[in-house]
Order: C-alpha cells, then structure tokens, then sequence
C-alpha cells in the first residue's frame, strides 16, 4: 500500500512539473496576448520601475472627479488630484454648489473612459535611449508606421481620400494652419494675398494671421461679405473652410473658390455624418478632436499639390525640426486601437456619448421659447451605414428676446460660462456651448440650463 501511494504522489509530481513547464513556456512565449506583433517577451526589467508608478498614479481615484498624473505636484510623498470643474478638496470630493458651469473651452476629455478601458493597449513605456536622433533611419522626421495607421483611418472612417496625396505632421492643427496659409500665400504679388473665412468662425484664423504679420498676407474677415465683389477676380484669396464648422457644426464649402484651406478638425464620425471622403487639395486635421488627446499636440496634412507640401514641410521644419519622437510614438499606439475592428469599437463609443448629450441637451432647450440651439439636418452616414442627426462638439445658442442682445452676459448671470459669438465674427447674441468637456462638466451644464429654462417658464423642473 505504501509503496503504491509513493508510486501516485510520484506520478502526481511528475505531471504537476511538466504543467508548470508548458505553462512558463506559453507565459514566456508571450501566448494568450491579443497582440502578437512581438512573440518574444523577454522579463521585464529595466521598465518595472516605471510601469508600477504608473499603475500606482492611475490606481488613485481621485472620488471620480478627478485625476492624478505621473507630472502632478507632489503632496507628501504623493502626486496630487487634480480636480474637474468644481470639484475641491484633497480627494476631489467636495462639490462647490454655486459652482459655475463653465462650456468655454473645447476640451475634449470626454473620452478619458474609453482610453481607461484600454489602457494595456496604449500604455507607453519609452527607455531613456528612445529615439534620441533628430531624424528616423530614412533621414526624415515623420514615422512611416505613423503615417501608414492614419491612412488607414481615414480609409476606415471614410472622410477623406489620401491615395497619391502627401501628408505632413505638425504641432497639432493649429502649427498647421498657418503653415498652410504660409504654403498658399504669393510671394510676388504687389499686395498681400487676402486671408478670409465666412462667419461665424474660429477665431484662430484671425488672430494667427494678425500675429505674424507678415508681408505676403493679411485677414480680411468674413468671405462672404467679398462674395459679390468684382475686386475678388483680381486678389489672390486664400480661404479657411471648416467643415463641419466652429460654432454651429454646419458642414462648410468655399465661399470663393480658388485657393482653400479645409480645417477637418471634427470631420469624424462621432461629430458628423460621414457622406463621402474629403477630396479638397489641402486638408488639416487633429488627434485632439479625433481621439481627446489635445495635450499631445499632433495634427496632419493631406496635400495634393507636391509644391505646397514642400512649402508646408519647410514651415514645420524651420519651426521645430518636426515632430517630437515621443509624440509620434503615443499617437502610434493610440491609432492602433482607434483602427481595431475597422473603428467600429472606438467611433461607436464617441458617437454614443455626444448623441446621448445632444438628446439630454434639445430635451431642454424644446422647454424654451428665450433660447435656441442650431438646427441639425440628417445626413446618411457611409460609416455607420445610416441616416442620422449630427452631434456637433458644440451647442450654437441663440437669445431670441430683442432685450437679450448680449447673450453669453444672460447666461453668465445663470452660472454659465460659454465663448460670445463676437469672438467669432457673429453677434453677441449667440453664444458657443462646449459639449465635449468631462462628464462631471457635462452634468453641471445640463442642470444650470434646467434650471434657467425652469425660471423662464416660472417652475422648477428636474433634468
């Protein structure tokens, strides 16, 4: 009997130790991992150190009203929250009640839950050795993998052709935009070529012009008031369209024709209906409105017109000897996971969220007969594959009252913060609203606007 128990705890042994081999073999190999571009996983070492701070930062919650970073302040030993729009206190758990709503900036963290949901997917560890050349190995500054994924992109979200056309990366779009102008502006006409947008539009168009003053050209303000003029035939215009536009969302063509500059920026899905692709000579968009993150600062390019490329090349190169490695790199595994499933997982979460917000959002304003909002017209979508309402980043409020004429003042006065339609070349009587903000932002919004149209309508209604 003895023996024949020593003879099954042997056996036993045997088969425990040749499990535990074939099961470090598969953990070794890398298996189970959705990503197999690398098969080969060797222990980590030098890149503990950086992945435990990082899951440690990430691990404090902050109450969900905040975040705390790797660059945070340091507070006893510890990084500090940083707290969302009127949340305080060392855990960002204590909510100021008379709090102003504040919709003034565009953003865009939003979609900080989808990047949390995948963040073994985009996590970045980069060794003290990453790329420290100016150039990559084919002697330019731009990642051909890099380049390889938003081509791809665009062919899953099918908002702009990029086959045979040149692409070049900038310090997000706003580098690019007046890289453009630069690129498109005559250096041997005898008057400036003239800079023009029609209004209501991005007020960075003006003032980025305005500030370089330069010689070859100059804003002269709303394309539509040259519109019907015969001094046009013998100007050389350079126009910004944007499309879907900033404030209203409208989707935007040229106003003169000739020379554009098409600011995509929300030309995305979750924003718009995508009807077909982009096929303008020149293209501008930005990873900020595309995936949230504004604070990497990455735009593109799509150039048709090899001249203009190089122009433009030449502009970001003389500007900052391209884009930073580390950026590229982020962006990178950021657009790898935009791309999984043909987009279908990341674009289907962003529309989700800004449809809910514009649904919560018009259910409010129908109460209200002082404010409009802008109206939205259904388009098919080729990527959704249907015909849907469009949710802009941004509500375009309108005061219909004749004593309302300074409306961002009228709103103020309720705890709402949002951008005057002065500063884009409208009247004030319209004010921008952004939609794009934290939830907790998002939340605080929607309940100051119940609570201004409940006092317009002389009762307290609950959102």
């Amino acid at each position: 009997m003895n023996k024949l128990t020593k003879y099954c705890y042997g056996i036993c042994l045997l088969i425990s130790i040749a499990i535990n081999i074939l099961l470090s073999i598969y953990l070794f190999l890398g298996g189970g991992e959705k990503n197999d571009e690398i098969s080969y996983r060797p222990p980590l070492t030098w890149s503990k150190k950086a992945a435990m701070e990082a899951e440690a930062v990430a691990a404090i919650s902050c109450s969900g009203h905040g975040r705390a970073f790797l660059d945070s302040s340091i507070s006893n030993g510890h990084p500090v929250c940083e707290c969302n729009g009127c949340y305080g206190g060392t855990d960002c758990s204590e909510l100021s009640p008379e709090c102003a709503a504040d919709a003034n900036s565009g953003d865009p963290v939003y979609l900080e839950p989808f990047w949390i949901q995948n963040a073994a997917d985009t996590a970045v560890v980069i060794s003290g050795w990453h790329r420290m050349s100016y150039d990559y190995v084919d002697n330019t500054m731009m990642s051909i993998e890099l380049e390889n994924h938003i081509r791809q992109l665009h062919s899953v979200a099918g908002n702009a052709v990029t086959e045979g056309r040149y692409m070049v990366f900038g310090v997000g779009s706003s580098q690019l935009l007046s890289a453009a102008v630069y690129a498109l502006s005559s250096e041997t006409a005898s008057s400036p070529s003239k800079v023009l947008a029609s209004a209501p539009f991005y007020s960075i168009y003006k003032d980025q012009t305005v500030f370089f003053n330069s010689e070859n050209f100059q804003f002269e303000g709303d394309a539509n008031s040259w519109e019907s003029s015969d001094f046009t035939n013998n100007m050389d215009v350079v126009e910004f369209v944007t499309s879907p536009n900033n404030p209203d969302g409208e989707l935007k063509k040229s106003v003169l024709g000739g020379k554009t500059i098409y600011d995509h920026a929300y030309y995305w899905p979750e924003f718009t209906p995508i009807p077909g692709p982009s096929d303008e000579d020149l293209m501008i968009f930005t990873l900020s409105k595309l995936t949230g993150h504004a604070g990497t600062r990455f735009g593109w390019a799509i150039i048709k017109d090899k001249n203009v490329y190089e122009k433009v090349l030449k502009y970001i190169y003389l500007a900052d000897m391209g884009i930073s490695k580390d950026t590229q790199l982020r962006v990178l595994k950021i657009l790898k996971v935009a791309n999984q499933e043909d987009g279908k997982p990341f674009f289907e979460f962003a529309y989700n969220k800004m449809r809910e917000r514009w649904e919560r959002l018009t259910s409010v304003f129908s109460k209200s007969t002082r404010f409009s909002i802008q109206q939205r017209h259904p388009l098919h979508c080729n990527f959704f594959h249907e015909t849907r309402l469009p949710s802009p980043a941004y509500a375009w409020v309108k005061c219909e009252r004749e004593e309302d004429d300074d409306c961002g003042a009228v709103l103020k006065a309720r705890k709402i913060i949002g951008s005057s339609g002065i500063t884009f070349s409208a009247e004030a009587r319209y004010t921008r609203l952004s939609l794009i903000k934290s939830q907790d932002d998002f939340e605080l919004l929607l309940q100051r606007l119940t609570e201004l149209v409940s006092h317009e309508n002389g009762c307290i209604e609950k959102m």
